[in-house]
């Protein structure tokens, strides 16, 4: 999970002020002590941490703080400002061409990045303003690479401009070009090839692009697990051909999170998007203050609202009648699993709760309660039952009940134990109409979009 080591490291520090009724500098000093060692294990980096330490000092030790009414909540609100401040404060975006005008973007990155993944992942985030992309492969090298752009295209519904591993891309890119002013293109996504490092021969491919085809953005794509090697690989690339922002993938992955504390700061360079898993939607747009309220463990509400509203694919009607179901208790197997859908588009449940504020430092404990694999077993069981089976599960006598364990995979008793608590949360909802929020009595999660989770 995203930061999950440093938010927990800094809660306790920030309990231990909270504790406090008054601070003294030596505990303001002591605290900073240990933030200054949970970011440094979280391999943010070292001068970084010196700076930030040095600022947040600075105005924590003042007279109107020590003083306050509640001093503890006072320097974890400096912290907040200060790691927004250092992620860049304004959320950047990527900056198009005015008009009927072609905007060209250059993607780079090393192998094993997610270069070729983030490129079509950019292409469906700007069909989706209304532009109209071409992906563009240039990477004539890594085997299947012109291959993998085509199949991801074809999944964003964005054409690919192809022509094979025998031509040089700066010779593709100018084609290409040529290819979106005859065809209404208006933004042409260059994806060139990587390397194992950074090389010479590389960065001389992407100069050439750059001093033949007009670039209007260069954008780096970095493995957000690797660290302070993310940090110096941008650096390198910015000092060689210059790129105007960065985009970490596989931040889902990475429970440190130096990455993006660091690269602003060391490059000067805005972080544009955030990589949080393999599908081609997991692409979510980077904002300083949210980040810096997800690393303290206070929450991302507005982008899971955003989430929500984004994957919420069932019509207004479809709403009312499964809220008023819900309501009466007599939801049924089918909403269960548009439930478990939606569930997933938004990263599964425990990626819903790690942005729900305070639960930052409770993700272990919630964690060792809610198996991914056990909501996949459950889920298969609703999967082998008949379409009328789930629309009445009074019709789950024992021998369909066997019927669906084999189908599942799994014992009868898992099925009987399953199915007892689907029914013991129907009547709890039915019990519990003031959890449904709303005039129109929304799902559990009342303003959350309609959200549901019957289970």
């Amino acid at each position: 999970m995203a930061f999950e080591s440093l938010t927990d490291k800094l809660q306790n520090v920030f309990k231990n002020l909270r504790s406090k009724g008054r601070l003294t500098e030596a505990d303001v000093k002591t605290a900073l002590k240990e933030v200054k060692m949970a970011l440094l294990e979280a391999d943010v980096n070292f001068k970084v941490v010196k700076q930030f330490v040095k600022s947040v000092e600075e105005r924590a030790i003042g007279a109107d703080v020590l003083n306050g009414l509640n001093p503890g909540q006072m320097v974890i609100k400096i912290v907040n400002e200060e790691m927004i401040s250092l992620m860049g404060s304004e959320t950047t975006e990527i900056t198009l061409q005015p008009g009927k005008s072609i905007t060209v973007i250059m993607m780079c990155g090393l192998q094993g990045a997610g270069k070729t993944t983030t490129t079509a992942k950019i292409a469906g985030k700007l069909k989706l303003k209304g532009k109209k992309p071409l992906l563009v492969a240039c990477d004539v090298y890594r085997p299947a690479a012109i291959k993998q752009l085509q199949i991801n295209g074809e999944k964003q519904q964005v054409e690919v401009f192809a022509m094979g591993e025998n031509h040089k891309p700066v010779n593709i890119a100018k084609a290409a070009v040529e290819h979106a002013q005859k065809n209404g293109h208006n933004v042409v996504i260059l994806d060139t090839a990587g390397r194992l490092h950074i090389d010479e021969e590389m960065m001389a491919e992407l100069q050439e692009i750059k001093s033949n085809v007009d670039v209007h953005q260069s954008l780096l794509v970095v493995d957000a697990m690797t660290g302070q090697d993310a940090v110096n690989v941008a650096k390198d690339f910015d000092e060689k051909i210059g790129i105007d922002g960065v985009i970490l993938s596989k931040m889902d992955g990475d429970s440190r999170g130096g990455a993006a504390l660091s690269i602003k700061a060391v490059t000067g360079r805005p972080i544009l998007y955030i990589g949080m898993g393999e599908k081609l939607s997991d692409l979510e747009q980077f904002y300083p203050d949210r980040m810096a309220s997800r690393i303290l463990g206070m929450g991302d509400v507005l982008t899971l609202i955003e989430k929500v509203q984004q994957n919420l694919d069932i019509d207004e009607e479809k709403e009312k009648q499964m809220a008023a179901r819900m309501k009466k208790g007599k939801f049924d197997f089918e909403d269960y699993l548009e439930s478990m859908k939606q569930m997933r588009n938004m990263g599964g449940l425990s990626g819903i709760l790690n942005m729900m504020p305070g639960m930052g430092s409770k993700m272990g404990d919630i964690e060792s309660l809610v198996d991914e694999k056990q909501l996949a077993r459950m889920e298969a069981i609703v999967l082998s039952m008949t379409p009328a089976e789930r629309q009445n599960p009074k019709l789950l006598n024992p021998s369909r009940k066997h019927r669906i364990a084999r189908g599942a995979g799994v014992d009868i008793a898992i099925v009987n134990k399953f199915i007892k608590q689907f029914e013991q949360s129907q009547k709890m909802m039915k019990q519990l109409p003031g959890m449904m929020g709303g005039k129109r009595g929304r799902g559990m999660f009342g303003g959350l979009g309609g959200m549901k989770f019957p289970f």
